[in-house]
């Protein structure tokens, strides 16, 4: 198990998401979406498997203005599974990285196979 700070979990999150596009940050900004780190996921929302990451809402390519008012949809990136996946703190980063690139692909409407072809998770 690698370990890292809070705050230096933080800035690798962080840092996943600066390596974005300005357009694709933009379409993140607009799309009512909070990016959250945990600790660990809630047993309903594990379902007894090691959850990295997880997102929760309605994929852009989903919506409609039909809609009306909804919640923020969600991004967590749970920090007690990374960190115990990793085998280095360079690994744990490269998962971070992924894990978060892995939640917003699903944002995008992107389904668990497309996102492995693209080596995101």
């Amino acid at each position: 198990m690698i370990r890292i700070s809070r705050e230096e979990f933080e800035e690798a999150v962080d840092d996943a998401l600066d390596s974005l596009s300005e357009k694709i940050a933009r379409s993140i900004a607009e799309a009512n979406v909070a990016i959250l780190i945990e600790e660990e996921p809630l047993q309903e929302q594990a379902q007894g498997a090691e959850l990295l990451g997880l997102y929760e809402g309605i994929p852009l390519d989903k919506r409609s203005v039909f809609d009306g008012y909804a919640q923020p949809d969600r991004i967590f990136v749970f920090r007690g599974p990374l960190q115990r996946v990793a085998t280095s703190r360079e690994h744990l980063v490269e998962q971070i990285a992924v894990t978060v690139l892995h939640e917003l692909g699903h944002l995008f409407g992107l389904s668990d196979a497309r996102l492995h072809e693209l080596g995101w998770g």
